[in-house]
């Protein structure tokens, strides 16, 4: 069986090499996007080779790649820049097996547009907007980074993506977009987010979002009560709150609600942990809101997403949690309980802080009735306050922590 050859063609299908130009006429079978195929029209206009255009339609393309190996004809891939990054490859190889492709590499977007910026580009994290529903990717990057690189496409154009940051409060970085790489009509404009939210720009684009600023905040766990913008007295100790996130035990790629979130600075912390992954605090006050995004802008926590709305019901549209927290007690019910609780995946942790010893014994008979393994703790907080010239402890009202894990 002849091996599949995934040839990356670069930024310019006119620049490839004789070997891989070779490679491309004597293919039976060429697969590609659109232009990449238009590119490579009259060498195959006389020979009856047959094209594959790749729009969206992977796991059919894959059959018919499938279909024409079985027939033994020379197959190849054409990818933009190369196809081992953000590219076909990794879905062809893991489709058709090792053995059965052959890759041969070229310059990639990101290459090129650090060469004309005079830059390193191997410091530079990458997101790949292609397909996608939302942001949440670049978001986790631009909280960690100070430059990132950005695959774009027709939705998620520079301009909707500017819009997207100003809506959460991004004002730490500055856009710069480069057009046409490689051909007579390339340009490359730098601009603030701003200036790019009515401008038009060619469809064949890349981005790189560079920092211009830090936020006004270091974003670590533990942080004091008075850092974070709330309403007195509502708001999780820094000691209880650190204790509530290690026993929620978040990995970078998990999905965590904070429900009754205040002023989200459990919210906020937990991404640091979710890193690769997505956090809601989720609020029914509107004010409070407002004070989670604003606490979410000063420390850039982008990627944390502030949810307004009444409890169980706001939650029917949130994706399932592999983590979830309760801070606000439970309420004159347990229906938040139980709700949440639903839709936490299987193997998912839970954890409550709760203060009144009616909502201490609600919680553990529900999860002893669900039989899911329940551990309490209480936290103590006394910290220090002057006394004359010395010092003494005063307590705080005492914590208790209830964690679970479903079954």
């Amino acid at each position: 069986m002849k091996p599949v050859k995934i040839i990356g063609t670069g930024l310019n299908p006119d620049d490839l090499s004789k070997q891989t130009a070779d490679i491309i006429a004597k293919a039976q079978v060429l697969v590609g996007g659109k232009r990449l195929l238009d590119c490579f029209a009259d060498p195959f206009a006389d020979k009856g080779a047959k094209k594959i255009p790749v729009c969206g339609n992977l796991n059919e393309v894959v059959e018919s790649i499938k279909a024409a190996l079985s027939q033994k004809l020379n197959i190849v891939v054409l990818a933009d820049g190369d196809p081992g990054f953000y590219g076909i490859a990794d879905l062809l190889v893991n489709k058709l097996g090792k053995n059965n492709v052959e890759i041969f590499p070229n310059i990639t977007t990101l290459q090129c547009a650090a060469s004309r910026l005079k830059i390193s580009w191997k410091d530079i994290v990458t997101v790949s907007l292609h397909g996608r529903s939302d942001l949440l990717p670049l978001l986790n990057s631009l909280s960690l980074n100070d430059r990132v690189g950005v695959f774009t496409d027709q939705k998620y154009n520079p301009a909707k993506i500017a819009e997207q940051l100003l809506l959460r409060g991004v004002d730490t970085f500055r856009m710069i977009v480069f057009e046409n790489l490689c051909t007579e009509a390339e340009n490359i404009c730098e601009l603030d987010l701003k200036d790019a939210l009515n401008k038009t720009f060619s469809a064949l684009n890349f981005v790189i979002l560079d920092r211009i600023g830090h936020p006004e905040i270091s974003l670590t766990p533990g942080m004091d009560e008075d850092t974070y913008i709330h309403q007195k007295g509502l708001i999780t100790k820094k000691e209880v709150r650190a204790a509530g996130l290690a026993a929620l035990k978040i990995r970078p790629d998990h999905t965590v609600w904070d429900l009754g979130a205040g002023c989200g600075s459990v919210a906020i912390e937990a991404s640091v942990f979710a890193f690769k992954g997505r956090v809601v605090a989720v609020e029914k006050e509107p004010e409070r809101v407002l004070q989670i995004k604003e606490n979410i802008r000063r420390m850039g926590a982008y990627a944390v997403d502030a949810v307004c709305g009444d409890m169980p019901e706001c939650l029917q549209a949130l994706p399932d949690p592999d983590r979830i927290f309760i801070g606000g007690g439970l309420g004159h019910d347990d229906s938040v309980l139980i709700a949440a609780a639903n839709r936490l995946k299987p193997g998912g942790r839970l954890v409550l802080h709760l203060v009144l010893t009616g909502s201490l014994m609600r919680a553990i008979k529900y999860l002893n009735d669900t039989r899911w393994p329940v551990s309490i703790s209480q936290i103590l907080v006394s910290r220090s306050v002057p006394l004359c010239d010395d010092m003494r402890l005063e307590s705080q009202n005492p914590v208790f922590i209830v964690s679970s894990k479903k079954c």
